[in-house]
């Protein structure tokens, strides 16, 4: 039994100097020090010998184990380092070599400005509203009757909407507001939520105006809401998007669902007020419109116009990126011309 553990050894041993590879190793590894290998074997032999002999022959099988295991050990160490060096070597980059010019696309200007203006009112305590509530495909009732819109009322006209085929009074949404009223009708005061998204008018295209554009509609309702609150929030939304305080003036207009109305101007950013040709030589530029919500619009959607009050505003997008880039054609963001888009 002396002779075939020294044989093992031996064997072993070569076998080990022998290996080449990580995997010729494991091979080593399973034929002798296995649960089925050969010293397992003999230790299960034990059972038969005399005590003398299993004391013997036990401790050399330990002794022959241990020196294998040790054998192994280093030469997977030494295997390891080569099979690394090697893979290291044929994976390597020559980093003084010039890179090739990998061109990335970039977010679009109006989804800039769109996600820059939700964010400064999502600051100011504003939700965005679930897309649920802002189809893009609406009824007339939604866009129009519920918003306190006149039966007779022109932007109802074939030459102001997109009227759909799908089914009667079934329009392109021509204003964002829709999603308003569906917001009111599922959520009880208080509200306070912003609606991003695309709209549809049946307008001439031209510099600065097109049949599809962006806008994001805002709307508070809560208890003693004033004139004032609109006032500070809309001043607070221009300085933040502007990047400085800038004169702000509201001047009195007419929405079917705000009483009181009003359009918000600000200070021309290419003249600073003096009066130029963007601005008509006004020094004011139209940011947004604006005003209270209508108690015939609470009224409409099951709010109590005797304990909550509240404001709307609406801006276009891309109103507001023409003027913060100075931007003088409405049709270059629909033209996807990378020379154009590649400026953001």
């Amino acid at each position: 039994m002396k002779d075939k553990l020294e044989a093992i050894l031996k064997s072993a041993t070569e076998e080990i100097n022998n290996a080449v590879s990580v995997v010729d190793l494991d091979n080593v590894k399973l034929k002798y020090l296995s649960r089925k290998g050969e010293l397992n074997s003999i230790k299960k032999n034990l059972k038969d010998m005399s005590d003398e002999d299993k004391r013997i022959i036990g401790s050399m099988a330990n002794n022959v184990s241990n020196e294998l295991e040790k054998l192994i050990d280093e030469k997977n160490s030494q295997l390891y380092k080569i099979e690394l060096d090697k893979k290291l070597q044929s994976e390597k980059i020559d980093i003084t070599l010039p890179s090739d010019f990998r061109p990335q696309g970039h977010v679009h200007p109006l989804t800039q400005t769109i996600n820059e203006i939700v964010e400064i009112f999502q600051g100011l305590g504003f939700s965005v509203m679930p897309s649920e509530y802002s189809p893009e495909v609406e009824t007339e009732y939604i866009n129009f009757d519920m918003l306190n819109f006149p039966p007779n009322h022109p932007a109802k006209d074939m030459q102001d909407t997109f009227y759909t085929k799908v089914a009667p009074n079934v329009i392109l949404r021509s204003q964002t507001s829709g999603a308003q009223i569906r917001q009111m009708l599922n959520q009880s005061p208080p509200v306070r939520v912003i609606s991003p998204g695309r709209v549809y008018r049946c307008e001439s295209v031209s510099a600065r105006k097109n049949n599809l554009f962006h806008q994001i509609e805002g709307l508070l309702v809560d208890k003693d809401i004033t004139f004032a609150d609109l006032k500070g929030i809309l001043n607070e939304f221009v300085r933040l998007y502007f990047g400085s305080s800038r004169p702000t003036r509201f001047r009195a207009s007419y929405f079917p669902f705000t009483e009181p109305s009003a359009e918000v101007d600000v200070q021309c950013i290419m003249c600073g007020g003096k009066g130029c040709r963007t601005c008509s030589n006004t020094g004011w530029l139209e940011v947004l419109g604006a005003g209270m919500v209508h108690v015939n619009v609470l009224k409409n959607v099951g709010i109590d116009p005797e304990i909550y009050s509240g404001f709307a505003f609406g801006m276009g997008v891309e109103r507001l990126a023409m003027l913060k880039y100075a931007i003088n054609d409405i049709r270059l963001f629909f033209n996807n011309d990378v020379r154009f888009l590649k400026q953001f």
